[in-house]
């Protein structure tokens, strides 16, 4: 069996045996996976820039890494094309609606590890468990069935890779 196909099987498994009903874990991880949508992230960079001293660089950071992020992400998204687990995995239901038709990067995931690098870099370790918060995020998308596990991986990659491959530039 080639590796491909294994990592495809590994994915589906490990996907079928994190569904569950409506329980406490899918009311939090629909909370989570909300706290990763867009605004957040254009609020909290605001209220950096403009309350925290340095927070123009940072901001200027953040701005300049979502671009580079959102458009790799949206690039990788509609050229690997992968289907989502509702789409790909006969009589699959997701627990809620995804926001666009491939699974393969993660966006919520990238932008959450991309956020949470970039504030740890201009930071410090301060905002090291904010990781906890981006790993759940992950979590989430894959518990509430709109993403495999190596969908949340690539993702976490992708935004960490560019938070601090972006670095040189803002410090």
């Amino acid at each position: 069996m080639s590796l491909l196909i294994r990592i495809s099987e590994t994915d589906r498994r490990l996907l079928l045996l994190l569904q569950h009903s409506e329980s406490l874990l899918a009311r939090f991880s629909k909370g989570v996976s909300r706290s990763a949508d867009g605004p957040p992230y254009l609020v909290s960079g605001v209220l950096i820039f403009l309350l925290v001293p340095e927070g123009g660089r940072f901001f200027a950071h953040l701005m300049v890494a979502f671009i580079i992020e959102r458009s790799l992400y949206w690039s990788l998204k509609n050229t690997l094309k992968r289907k989502r687990p509702a789409q790909a995995l006969p009589g699959f239901h997701s627990q809620i609606v995804a926001g666009d038709e491939f699974s393969l990067p993660s966006g919520h995931t990238s932008a959450a590890f991309l956020f949470v690098s970039i504030l740890t870099v201009h930071y410090g370790f301060l905002f090291l468990p904010l990781y906890l918060w981006s790993t759940a995020v992950g979590f989430s998308r894959v518990y509430l069935g709109v993403h495999y596990p190596t969908d949340v991986l690539v993702g976490a990659l992708l935004g960490s890779a560019i938070a601090f491959s972006t670095v040189n530039v803002f410090s």
